[in-house]
């Protein structure tokens, strides 16, 4: 698959995808809504999950729908041009969103980003996926918990599947650094200190 495209154009799209996910809607959206800095409130995170805090729901769904098309743009964009490009620029735009150059590499964790990219992928599993996210969402309350078990879930949904190896190591890859952007919500978890979906809060927790 990557034998077909040259380097050229991987790397072209690896920095399409990336710019494409370094646009932060999240804190666009927030600061247009003259909500301020949403780096400055919950988590800290950029993300739908801390935009909800803010108690605004619309603009919630508006970061999550955002942050999820950046994905879906960059993979079906660069799919014009070629297959092992639209992976390419999904790993771009999946890395451009949790290291956006335009905040310092600090961005936000990735999970909308990486559904959007899995919807151009291969939609059985991104429905999978958001049915494995929606279930623990709606069982434990713990935004981070869902998608923690759904992303890791991931590759071994799409090797059933039957994709190619390139996508399921890319896939992967962006598994890992998902979960690695996790590891204090995964240390609140433990510790029993997570706040729910849709809980409010001033300060980032410590």
């Amino acid at each position: 698959m990557f034998a077909a495209a040259s380097l050229p154009v991987l790397l072209a799209a690896l920095g399409f995808g990336y710019l494409l996910g370094s646009i932060p809607f999240g804190l666009v959206l927030t600061r247009s809504a003259g909500l301020g800095d949403i780096r400055a409130i919950g988590s800290g995170n950029i993300g739908a999950t801390n935009v909800l805090r803010t108690g605004n729901r619309k603009l919630a769904a508006a970061t999550l729908l955002l942050d999820g098309l950046k994905g879906t743009a960059a993979v079906l964009i660069a799919g014009l041009f070629d297959p092992a490009a639209a992976l390419v620029a999904g790993l771009g735009a999946f890395l451009g969103h949790i290291f956006p150059v335009w905040l310092g590499f600090r961005g936000g964790k990735g999970v909308a980003t990486f559904l959007g990219i899995l919807v151009a992928i291969h939609w059985p599993t991104f429905l999978v996926c958001a049915a494995i996210w929606i279930a623990m969402a709606y069982a434990f309350r713990f935004s981070s918990l869902a998608a923690l078990t759904a992303s890791t879930a991931t590759p071994l949904i799409l090797l059933v599947a039957g994709l190619g190896w390139p996508t399921v190591a890319v896939v992967a890859a962006m598994t890992v650094l998902l979960v690695a952007k996790h590891h204090e919500n995964i240390g609140r978890l433990l510790a029993g200190t997570e706040s729910r979906i849709g809980a409010k809060s001033e300060k980032p927790p410590g």
